[in-house]
């Protein structure tokens, strides 16, 4: 099924199907369409020398390939844009349909404590191989090197897609397009000159640059339970300090719900930090003031002894580090109330945005409102598709984007099928 050679292009130029993009969300288009119609010719072009290249690297090389969640409204709370599109498309194709798929072909998914799905095998090469060798079987092609220049309408009916290997460029004819690439600059171009608008695609899933003398060398330090604010965005979850700021879920939540703020900021605002998760400040300011376990070391000083367990000492100390070297019985309400400030709505400044291993992730894509999420066809040009990357779809860390991939592939491989 795989040539480096250009054979597919040069044998047969007129296809039923020609899908550019193999990745998660075409492969899965393809071999839906095959499967359900195996009279189809159908051609995958993929530009790089690899295909499945973000599934192979993905979760450290095992693969996060979904998340335990099996409740479509539940689900789409995970996406910080596309969750109402993909409400629907999520009751038709959606985690234990993943898996089941997976397992039909003999993969197992197993569920770890966070709710992330990876294969038993916790190699991203199981799944890479179970999806060459579902395409292989359903008749699927690969081009591989073909790197998708040009689309036009034809005026036979279909699309004349455009691709250059090996220094030739091979035009093509099909019926149906689908285009699950992901959304970089020639795609944005190709998707424009058909007829379709773009948000423009800003980073997503980042942590935060932050100097600040309250945290400053703490890198390594976590708390598990923390409440982020920034503006009309909350985030909930586990933050770690770095070398550079902050990270963690939490943090990346942040950011990924306010990915366009921050971009039009150039990643600079206001973060409130409360430490202590569901605490309140009255609430904090309340045990402070009469929690008995602290009268009984109103002789020791307060940056050595914390008050809430969930704090890492030498967190607590940097924070409560404007109290000085007083003891616990010599400081004042206005220090208290000020101290219970700190703790649950602490305000930090970022200034840039760092980096995180997973991101590839963006926020833009092709306009959601000019696609049926129930074919992925689009609403403006009869016979074109998109799945995956390309839609300006994008979910947290934990799986949420290759289950978006899968469903969206899925649903226009149903549609594809229909010739």
């Amino acid at each position: 099924m795989y040539l480096k050679k250009t054979m597919y292009l040069e044998s047969n130029k007129n296809w039923d199907i020609v899908i550019a993009g193999g990745g998660p969300a075409g492969f899965f288009a393809a071999i839906r369409c095959a499967e359900l119609n195996p009279k189809l010719s159908v051609l995958i072009t993929e530009k790089a020398s690899q295909a499945l290249g973000k599934v192979l690297i993905s979760g450290g090389g095992r693969c996060n390939v979904t998340h335990a969640c099996f409740d479509p409204a539940k689900l789409i709370t995970f996406y910080p844009r596309g969750g109402n599109e993909l409400r629907g498309a999520f009751s038709r194709f959606q985690p234990k349909d993943t898996v089941e798929w997976f397992e039909a072909r003999g993969v197992k998914l197993k569920i770890e404590a966070d709710g992330r799905m990876f294969p038993v095998t916790d190699s991203s090469e199981t799944i890479a191989e179970c999806l060459r060798e579902a395409a292989k079987k359903a008749g699927v092609k690969v081009q591989l090197g073909a790197n998708l220049l040009r689309v036009e309408k034809s005026p036979r009916g279909g699309f004349r897609p455009e691709v250059r290997s090996e220094a030739q460029v091979f035009p093509l004819q099909t019926k149906k397009l689908l285009i699950a690439t992901g959304s970089d600059s020639k795609t944005r171009e190709i998707v424009r000159s058909l007829g379709h608008s773009i948000v423009e695609p800003v980073p997503s899933l980042f942590t935060f640059n932050i100097k600040d003398a309250r945290i400053d060398g703490l890198a390594g330090i976590a708390v598990e339970d923390v409440i982020l604010k920034m503006e009309t965005v909350t985030a909930q979850g586990s933050l770690l300090i770095t070398h550079w700021g902050l990270s963690g879920p939490a943090v990346l939540r942040c950011s990924a719900w306010g990915a366009r703020m921050l971009h039009e900021r150039n990643y600079h605002a206001k973060l409130v930090v409360n430490w202590l998760g569901g605490y309140t400040t009255d609430k904090t300011l309340e045990i402070l003031t009469h929690n008995k376990e602290w009268k009984e070391n109103a002789r020791k000083k307060v940056g050595t002894v914390p008050a809430f367990s969930q704090i890492p000492s030498r967190l607590w100390k940097q924070l409560a580090e404007f109290i000085g070297e007083k003891n616990w019985a010599d400081v004042s309400k206005v220090e208290l109330r000020k101290l219970a400030q700190e703790l649950t709505a602490g305000e930090f400044e970022i200034i840039g945005k760092g980096q995180f291993k997973e991101e590839f992730v963006t926020a833009g894509g092709v306009s959601l409102k000019e696609v049926d999420f129930k074919t992925m066809q689009s609403r403006v040009v009869a016979g074109l598709y998109f799945a995956g990357e390309v839609l300006d779809i994008d979910g947290i860390t934990g799986g949420f984007n290759f289950q978006s991939s899968w469903t969206t592939g899925w649903l226009a491989g149903n549609s594809l099928a229909e010739l």
